[in-house]
């Protein structure tokens, strides 16, 4: 009588070997499709402190406000306030939304999640490899 494999379940994410990402300093993860920029009172008051303004002007003039939080407002063409010349101007103190980037939950649903965000972040599938424990951290930072 032959033996019978038992198939075990594998309930691992699909990026359980890790990712590889390394930012490429391109500014297109900071612009394009319309979207929200959330951000906390204490990361806008860094923020504000870091191009010199007061942190109620600031917000005033880059900040809008929402059911669900503040969001940094977007350019016409649908930049973050904060891209200047392809660069972020608060790049050191940007908001944890931008910090965790790529590794959203919307980003790490699926393969083809990854592959649709890859196509305009060059840094995706580039330089060091993310362990699954780190990737798992970031994406538990922020729900985006």
């Amino acid at each position: 009588m032959g033996k019978k494999k038992l198939k075990i379940a594998d309930n691992r994410p699909w990026y359980h070997q890790g990712l590889r990402f390394e930012c490429q300093a391109c500014g297109r993860c900071c612009g394009g499709e319309p979207g929200y920029i959330w951000a906390t009172h204490e990361e806008l008051a860094r923020i504000a402190e870091t191009v010199g303004m007061h942190v109620l002007d600031f917000c005033q003039m880059y900040v809008a406000e929402y059911e669900e939080g503040f969001s940094l407002r977007e350019m016409d063409n649908g930049d973050c306030c904060m891209l200047q010349g392809g660069k972020c101007r608060v790049y050191g103190v940007r908001p944890m939304q931008c910090r965790t980037w790529p590794f959203w939950p919307s980003n790490l649903s699926s393969p083809r999640a990854w592959q649709e965000a890859k196509q305009r972040c060059p840094g995706m599938d580039r330089g060091r490899l993310w362990s699954l424990a780190e990737i798992e951290r970031r994406k538990n930072m922020v729900l985006v």
